[in-house]
């Protein structure tokens, strides 16, 4: 057992799981070594006694050590309950505070066109050396209102990659994710297999769903996956003529009840993006948030957090 902080937070890692803490003696004490109460010796007001059956007054540094302590603690209340609510064995572990400085990913080897250089890159896994995986959801098949619920009651940030010829049908739907802060980025338009397509028909499908997305919801996305993670030159070369930045795959793939695996070793790495689709019981052997129990408790078994993927690139 050790502490470490993380995401701001002074945790406890028990066999590579952390559990915040939140003793009664403040995030202070616990940072320090100290078992003292932050209410207690020079942060106590002199000549301020609390009333029975109230806290004492404190100094100003004090006072908003034990608001912040109070905070992170009906925080992690609020996010046991959520994990009950919804079936999970275990609490989701926190990400950590969002890096200062952006990866800068590169092609994954063997992956690369010709004159990748001048390319977006295609990348499975962001260089990080923080235990964080990235959660992607591809096309928008299924519209969920419980999958909405779920993720916003457990704060669990995930990237959606859209494609127009399902969005259109509930373009409502994805509005309100993109209000819980979800960034939808580019899928292309009809889903189809781009390298058997001309550079002009694969630019109208890549540059023609920045647009819908645009004008939907306000902001031309950055990032591009192509269907099934098929793509050649005129792929590449047509999503950086639309403003796309980078072409993240993925290194593992979540369905209601099993996980698959690209690599070798059939385990999680740090920076690693999992795939994942919107399916229902017509698709899948379960629901999203079937998915979801699945995802997380692979996850969090493995000791890793769930971070947002915008903030690491």
């Amino acid at each position: 057992m050790r502490l470490v902080r993380q995401n701001g937070e002074w945790v406890r890692t028990v066999r590579g799981r952390a559990l915040l803490v939140l003793a009664a003696l403040g995030v202070g004490a616990v940072a320090s070594g100290c078992a003292s109460d932050p209410d207690a010796g020079a942060g106590r007001e002199h000549g301020a006694p609390a009333a029975h059956g109230q806290q004492p007054r404190l100094a100003p540094p004090a006072q908003a050590l034990r608001e912040y302590a109070q905070r992170l603690r009906a925080s992690q209340a609020a996010r046991a309950a959520a994990a009950k609510r919804w079936g999970l064995a275990e609490v989701p572990l926190t990400a950590p505070a969002a890096p200062a400085a952006k990866a800068r990913p590169a092609t994954r080897k063997g992956f690369e066109v010709r004159g990748q250089a001048e390319l977006p890159p295609v990348f499975t896994t962001v260089p990080t050396k923080d235990k964080v995986v990235f959660l992607t959801v591809d096309d928008g098949a299924e519209k969920d209102p419980a999958f909405l619920r779920m993720m916003s009651d457990l704060k669990i940030p995930y990237t959606a990659f859209l494609s127009d010829y399902l969005v259109k049908e509930d373009y409502g739907y994805f509005k309100r994710m993109r209000d819980h802060g979800v960034a939808l980025n580019n899928h292309t338009l009809n889903h189809r297999y781009l390298p058997g397509l001309s550079y002009e028909a694969q630019r109208h499908e890549i540059c023609g769903m920045q647009d819908v997305i645009e004008r939907r919801y306000g902001k031309r996305p950055e990032l591009f996956r192509p269907p099934y993670g098929n793509y050649n030159r005129d792929t590449l070369r047509a999503a950086k003529s639309c403003g796309v930045k980078a072409v993240p795959l993925w290194a593992s793939e979540g369905f209601a009840d099993h996980m698959e695996w690209r690599e070798w070793d059939k385990d999680l790495h740090p920076g690693d993006i999992i795939l994942t689709h919107f399916r229902g019981r017509e698709d899948w052997k379960g629901t999203m948030p079937d998915m979801v129990r699945t995802v997380l408790k692979t996850v969090t078994d493995r000791g890793y957090a769930v971070a947002r993927l915008e903030d690491y690139l």
